[in-house]
């Protein structure tokens, strides 16, 4: 394990802190105190998850947290593979799943601001196979006490906005159960197999869980999303997302795969499951996939992530280069469910441990969950706070009021909403101006 000052030392390395040449990374506090956070208090961080490290309960885990524009806590605990002995260090890379969402918004609403998608146009006028879809409804047949999957045409269509919010009428088939669900599965629509092309195909080929616009349901909307971005930009996800986002803000240990055996060296693994023994089941990542999963398909590291999380707390821009408009993130980090929306059973899951519904002062903005009132939620925050997750472990959250900026990697998916929890009380506590 790191001691404080050894990982400050990774710190300026990793992040590229300030120096005389002009760094383009995020400063270093010289304390915690100077941006109004308590060392004392941070250290009941630090302790809590050594502990947990030590009885066993995870691997290990990266945390770096800043403030006013400066790194104020960055520490790597445990390790990086328990089985092999490898310490967790600052620069060690992570399949991030859902905290790819953000980017895969990012990228659309990148092409919105230059005319070339438009979020209240149908969403079939980009993928024309989406036009006409049916919606599924089960019914019990009377005769029979079976149930029918019957179809019925959709209301109206899903729209581009639905995607980003979920309103679509998708859904996981991997997550609950339905008819609908059902056949997601039988074609296999979250294939690993499949480009984001024939991902599109198979889901034009089986009914919408819900009529779009009635239901928020987390689902494979933003996987759709990937595919509207190949379409209009003529690239490939894993390309635009390189050229347009990575590259400016030099993320250069995110992306869609880990190439090289000096960076695979360095991908953080679960722990061995003591009732199976044996590791869980991971994505490889090791080499390009097929499938550029906008929802879900993403490595990076927790400074890495930090940077694009400040580039969305600045306004959209970083290092002088401006990625979007600040009236664009403005519009993402709102909420964008309409009143008397209804929620499907994966709410319950609270993915990013902030649930989207008015009962926990929650909604959902274009990419991330939002928080809309001061109390209703039992964890601690501010309103207009923004975040997600990623269902290995990862997550992150923004609060613009505080101007604070929060990024776990962990790779401990049964553990990931406890350590979502853990974190919001851990971080507020140690504020103290």
């Amino acid at each position: 394990m790191f001691t404080a000052a050894r990982i400050f030392a990774v710190a300026a390395l990793i992040l590229g802190i300030a120096s005389s040449a002009g760094a383009q990374g995020l400063p270093l506090a010289k304390t915690p105190e100077e941006v109004g956070l308590s060392s004392e208090r941070l250290k009941r961080l630090t302790a809590g998850l050594k502990n947990d490290v030590e009885k066993g309960a995870i691997p290990g885990a990266v945390v770096l947290i800043a403030r006013k524009g400066k790194v104020a806590y960055f520490e790597a605990i445990g390790f990086q593979d328990r089985e092999n002995k490898i310490p967790m260090a600052g620069n060690s890379i992570f399949r991030i799943a859902s905290m790819t969402k953000p980017f895969t918004s990012l990228a659309v609403m990148m092409l919105a601001e230059e005319g070339k998608i438009q979020l209240p146009y149908p969403v079939s006028r980009y993928l024309p196979e989406f036009k006409d879809l049916k919606v599924g409804v089960e019914k019990k047949d009377e005769a029979t006490g079976k149930m029918d999957l019957l179809l019925e045409p959709a209301r109206r269509e899903m729209t581009v906005q639905d995607l980003l919010r979920h309103t679509s009428g998708l859904t996981y088939g991997i997550f609950g159960k339905s008819m609908v669900k059902d056949r997601y599965n039988a074609i296999g629509a979250f294939d690993y197999h499949n480009t984001n092309a024939e991902m599109v195909t198979k889901l034009s080929q089986v009914p919408l869980q819900y009529h779009p616009g009635t239901t928020w349901e987390y689902s494979m909307s933003t996987d759709v999303l990937g595919r509207i971005v190949e379409v209009i930009s003529g690239l490939e996800l894993d390309a635009f997302i390189a050229e347009r986002i990575l590259k400016p803000l030099k993320l250069a240990d995110t992306g869609f795969w880990v190439e090289g055996e000096k960076r695979q060296a360095r991908m953080a693994e679960q722990q061995v499951d003591p009732a199976t023994g044996k590791r869980p089941p991971m994505t490889d990542l090791t080499k390009r996939p097929k499938w550029m999963s906008g929802g879900g398909g993403m490595v990076s590291t927790a400074p890495d992530y930090a940077r694009f999380c400040q580039m969305l707390l600045n306004g959209g821009s970083l290092y002088g280069i401006r990625l979007v408009s600040r009236k664009t993130i403005d519009l993402m980090t709102s909420n964008h469910l309409p009143p008397g929306i209804h929620y499907g059973p994966l709410v319950p899951i609270q993915f990013a441990g902030i649930s989207p519904t008015p009962e926990e002062g929650g909604g959902f903005g274009l990419g991330f969950g939002v928080r809309m009132e001061a109390g209703r939620s039992p964890l601690p925050g501010s309103v207009g706070d923004y975040c997600w997750a990623g269902a290995y472990g990862t997550y992150f959250w923004i609060d613009p009021q505080e101007k604070l900026i929060v990024v776990k990697m962990m790779q401990a998916p049964a553990l990931r909403l406890h350590y979502r929890y853990l974190l919001r009380h851990y971080v507020y506590q140690a504020i103290v101006d």
